[in-house]
């Protein structure tokens, strides 16, 4: 099968099997948004949205997250992963927002990357969700999922190659949507531990079912 013909059949069951696929992040803001894909990083969203009511509660704008020190913030973030260095970069973001973006948070990549604790899977999952464009973040369900299936291949090792190769065969308009359908196929069928292969949609067109 050619590649392009695989992504058309992925593309067309995972978009039957995930309608309306967006992000299970809770958020009101592009602040909000970006605070919430931070704390994501290593940690699951739902713990993250148990987090954020009482975080967003106490600092409601980039403004007042800015005021506040990694101290203050830590009480509200010590149940996700790595708390010490989240607190530290949630407060040097919202500074830098403020003091170089007049509070507003940019959106252009580099902008995006040049914040504390932002990298390129963060600022393309602002771009895709905040804001609207196309784009692939690249996180662990989309790493292992389109390697597993076999959208990309084996020498495709780091979370940029896989970005490019995935940028390269989805078609634009639904890039955003598509790194949803792998997202969510990685997180309830296509799982780290015992992947659920026999309820796959994409079974008989995985290379490594039955294997």
């Amino acid at each position: 099968m050619k590649k392009r013909e695989l992504y058309d059949k992925c593309s067309e069951r995972l978009a039957k099997a995930y309608p309306g696929a967006a992000t299970e992040l809770h958020f009101s803001s592009p602040y909000e948004l970006l605070v919430a894909v931070m704390l994501s990083a290593q940690c699951t969203d739902k713990r993250v949205n148990m987090v954020t009511p009482a975080l967003f509660k106490a600092f409601p704008t980039v403004q007042d997250m800015a005021a506040a020190t990694p101290e203050q913030i830590f009480p509200f973030v010590k149940s996700v992963s790595y708390p010490n260095a989240k607190s530290e970069h949630l407060a040097e973001m919202a500074r830098m927002v403020c003091e170089r973006y007049n509070g507003e948070i940019p959106q252009t990549m580099d902008d995006m990357v040049s914040l504390p604790g932002v990298g390129r899977k963060t600022a393309n999952v602002m771009l895709a969700v905040a804001f609207g464009g196309q784009a692939m973040p690249v996180d662990t369900h989309v790493f292992r999922v389109s390697h597993r299936i076999g959208l990309v291949p084996k020498s495709c090792n780091t979370p940029l190659s896989v970005e490019k190769e995935l940028v390269k065969y989805f078609p634009k308009n639904i890039l955003s949507t598509a790194h949803h359908w792998l997202i969510l196929h990685g997180r309830y069928v296509c799982t780290a531990r015992a992947p659920k292969c026999t309820n796959c949609c994409l079974n008989d067109l995985c290379i490594n079912y039955g294997k």
